[in-house]
């Protein structure tokens, strides 16, 4: 019998952030709304802190910040190599995952597989079944291999889902399917495709569609895109296409591509609508090519803190949700800033910075040999983050000097929203000692956060089911 994994040490250990009680975790998966509980499942294999056959973690919530992790919801069989990404939908007092199962043909070659889509269904949101006619899709014959990453909604009595892939010229596309019952699926179009697979991907993966503002909103991580100056720096990006939906054609008149984070450490995005109406996002708070320090430690990955979007001039804004502020414990500093000082801080902290005029270095934050600084090039319009480590440099133009700032700072993570939300830094940072702040203004605010907010027990879930 295979042992799960355990942590060794909690110097890593992030306090408000979701993570596995150990072993590996890449996408949210299965963001929703079910019998008064948000959750949220995510790509997990529990037996290593790497990556592995792919199963579902599965964690619940009533505010979208306390998590109480549950039993895994899915777990690969049955011919399955791993059950891959996607999405979940509540129907008919039920709670239906959408995962892509990936098979493969020759275990010795990680290359021969092939990917279909699969459903599988709980009455309780904890314990699930396989349908047992999977999957409800295969891949098209005008695709190759790649065809994964499921995102369903409803609208009436219709159900539409989107699907990453990769057409046969090679370039990544979103396919749209519509369904009247989640097991029958027709397909409604090519939704979007790229034009060339150095600039817009040669595979898209982890598409979510969805409208806001007045326009839609498509959101997806292309694999392939060449760096150019400040832009796809990390092996992989993670951004949005913002157009106008033809009802008749399903295919969306867009913009060019926007990555909607400039940090090192973000990507595989997923959405909900919550039930008040915010579309509310959350992601990876890792890359395929980052660091990851806790391996050793028995555990690996965690998601970003939900950010709630909104669509303004064109371009998607990001601000924590709401909710984030019941995790404010203590107010440590609100008002008159020393210019200079170097200010402690707690390892769960909030940081809220407003700028009369910027400038040139606007924070620093280091324990003394690890950390991160954010800096405005005037001339350029130009926001340099700089993180102390190999391929330390992100940066980004502004539409106009920075005004705001505010960061999130969880023992071994910094997420930096600049400007209301108009761009966001997301980072790992592996802080060995106590961390101060730095920063030239004039009046900000600093607050000590809940210092944990999951739990890992299952108690409470067994309860219900008995």
């Amino acid at each position: 019998m295979k042992q799960e994994m355990h942590v060794t040490n909690q110097r890593y250990r992030l306090g408000y952030h979701l993570m596995t009680k150990g072993g590996w975790m890449n996408d949210p998966n299965g963001f929703s709304y079910f019998k008064g509980y948000y959750h949220i499942f995510y790509q997990y294999y529990p037996y290593a802190a790497e990556w592995g056959p792919m199963h579902w973690g599965h964690a619940r919530s009533t505010d979208l910040v306390h998590w109480e992790t549950l039993p895994a919801a899915l777990a690969p069989g049955d011919m399955e190599s791993g059950c891959f990404s996607g999405s979940a939908v509540p129907h008919d007092g039920k709670l239906w995952l959408i995962y892509t199962g990936h098979h493969y043909i020759d275990p010795k070659d990680p290359e021969a597989f092939y990917e279909d889509q699969n459903l599988a269904y709980s009455e309780d949101g904890i314990h699930f079944t396989k349908y047992e006619g999977n999957p409800v899709l295969r891949v098209p014959k005008d695709n190759t291999k790649h065809f994964r990453d499921p995102k369903v909604w409803r609208e009436g009595d219709t159900f539409y889902m989107v699907v990453g892939s990769q057409g046969a010229d090679g370039c990544g596309r979103a396919l749209l399917y519509r369904s009247p019952d989640l097991i029958d699926w027709t397909r409604c179009s090519v939704l979007a495709k790229s034009e060339n697979e150095k600039t817009e991907g040669y595979m898209w993966e982890c598409p979510d569609f969805f409208p806001l503002g007045d326009k839609y909103v498509l959101l997806m991580s292309p694999q392939g895109l060449e760096a150019s100056g400040d832009d796809y720096r990390n092996l992989n990006q993670t951004g949005y296409l913002v157009g106008t939906l033809d009802k008749e054609t399903h295919v969306l008149a867009h913009g060019k591509f926007v990555e909607i984070d400039r940090g090192h450490d973000f990507y595989a995005t997923q959405t909900m609508e919550t039930p008040d109406g915010r579309r509310v996002m959350m992601a990876w708070m890792a890359a395929w090519d980052s660091p990851m320090h806790e391996k050793e430690d028995g555990w690996a990955g965690a998601l970003t803190i939900p950010r709630t979007l909104r669509l303004a001039g064109g371009k998607v804004y990001q601000s924590p949700i709401r909710e984030m502020e019941s995790l404010r414990e203590k107010t440590l500093q609100d008002g008159a800033w020393e210019a200079g000082k170097a200010y402690a801080l707690p390892r769960k902290a909030e940081i809220c910075l407003r700028f009369d005029a910027a400038p040139a270095v606007l924070l620093t934050l280091t324990d003394g040999t690890h950390g991160l600084s954010l800096a405005w090039e005037a001339e350029k319009n130009r926001l340099v983050l700089t993180r102390k480590t190999k391929d330390g440099v992100r940066a980004c133009t502004l539409s106009a000097a920075p005004h705001a700032v505010r960061a999130f700072l969880d023992q071994s993570s910094v997420e930096v929203f600049v400007n209301d939300g108009e761009t966001t830094f997301t980072e790992r940072i592996y802080f060995a000692g106590n961390v101060t702040l730095t920063a030239a203004v004039q009046e900000g605010a600093i607050y000590a956060l809940e210092a944990e907010t999951n739990t890992y027990g299952t108690d409470a879930a067994e309860e219900e089911t008995k």
